[in-house]
């Protein structure tokens, strides 16, 4: 069954594009800025309760899930994988006792992005009035 959707606007392609950055730009150059700074990233995890071996891997798996995101060929699974990685920051913050509100900004910007750009997703997600 077919779910007619209209066609993106320019404007909703721009303005979809733009807030898709947004989280590409935050989580990738995080990452980066992490492989530069590890003292700091491993500190952070240490209180977040995570071994300081973990940091590469946690780092290389932001940036990756980001890029996936960027690529417009890919960028439905860079949601799905970037749903995942905030997923688990989200039950991170849950655990100890600190505010979560931000990776689950995050994911929603993730998915308000894709859904103004891309009609496969509306068609999959209609908001009805």
């Amino acid at each position: 069954m077919e779910t007619a959707t209209a066609p993106v606007s320019k404007k909703m392609l721009w303005i979809g594009r733009i807030i898709s950055a947004l989280p590409v730009l935050f989580l990738a150059g995080g990452g980066i800025f992490g492989l530069m700074k590890p003292a700091m990233v491993e500190e952070n995890l240490s209180r977040l309760g995570y071994p300081a071996h973990v940091a590469r891997a946690i780092i290389i798996v932001e940036i990756a899930c980001a890029v996936v995101y960027a690529i417009p060929q890919t960028t439905v699974l860079g949601a799905i994988l970037l749903t995942g990685y905030l997923g688990g920051a989200t039950a991170t913050h849950v655990r100890i006792g600190e505010p979560f509100f931000v990776p689950v900004i995050f994911g929603m910007v993730v998915w308000l992005g894709l859904y103004l750009r891309d009609e496969r997703v509306r068609a999959l997600l209609p908001l009805r009035s």
